[in-house]
């Protein structure tokens, strides 16, 4: 119980007459990846919305960093945002600054002085590490979606939150940029071992990063655990969803 970050204890969430999310139940442990899946409308982004306060629910309590926050005003989400940040699927970019001032926002605004040579290194070192360097004197509007979520990653990074969620990473993007979005969370997930949660329909990505597989159907969990289990799931709703996906693509072709 101590090392759940994340937890939806019995979490109901409504819009008007649509019941979007019906007592619901999932815990990600600390240090863990987990991905939510299932179809368009099923509750995956208001699940990461509810986590961080951008919505709140109808009944259920919420758990981030080990901490109930049912209930907590925006003063209080603040200091969880900056512990549990999140990748919007439009990498919400400032679009009057560029790339590296994108990137140097989280620490500039966070309240504490840093020194100007700090910021430039660790600006420099997350450009390196998210393979987009050669783009940090442009403005978003300037760069590809792909692109854009790459530098919104980078920017997540910034401020050495504990853990990302990231919202459809590698939707409305080509196959090549899907890819390398990809790899990208494998390595930071090898390498800085953060905890995480990706929303996604991507069963090729979900098999390359998911440590536990939350399926969402119906507005309830209709799956709750490992990937080697949700693919020999006798569900079929699961077994459905798996075929249907086959006809994609993989991210590449080791996936």
């Amino acid at each position: 119980m101590a090392n759940r970050y994340f937890e939806f204890r019995d979490v109901s969430k409504s819009f008007g007459d649509n019941a979007v999310l019906k007592h619901v139940n999932f815990q990600v442990e600390q240090g863990e990846t987990a991905v939510i899946m299932g179809r368009s409308g099923v509750g995956k982004s208001v699940s990461l919305k509810l986590l961080l306060g951008f919505l709140e629910p109808d009944a259920g309590q919420i758990v981030v960093a080990g901490k109930d926050v049912t209930g907590w005003d925006e003063d209080r989400f603040a200091e969880i945002r900056r512990r549990a940040t999140m990748v919007f699927q439009s990498g919400a970019l400032f679009d009057s600054l560029t790339v590296a001032e994108n990137v140097a926002f989280p620490l500039i605004s966070r309240g504490v002085k840093i020194d100007p040579d700090e910021i430039d290194r660790r600006v420099k070192e997350l450009l390196e590490m998210l393979e987009v360097s050669q783009f940090a004197d442009l403005l978003p509007a300037d760069l590809s979606t792909g692109t854009k979520r790459s530098v919104a990653i980078a920017r997540a990074l910034a401020d050495e939150p504990e853990a990302i969620l990231y919202d459809e990473p590698t939707t409305m993007v080509d196959p090549l940029m899907a890819a390398h979005i990809s790899d990208l969370i494998v390595r930071l997930k090898k390498t800085l071992h953060k905890t995480a949660i990706v929303v996604t329909h991507d069963t090729h990505l979900a098999k390359k990063i998911a440590d536990r597989v939350i399926f969402l159907h119906q507005g309830e969990v209709g799956f709750f655990g490992t990937w080697p289990e949700f693919e020999k799931s006798s569900n079929p709703v699961l077994h459905n969803f798996l075929q249907e996906d086959q006809l994609i693509p993989a991210l590449d072709a080791t996936a």
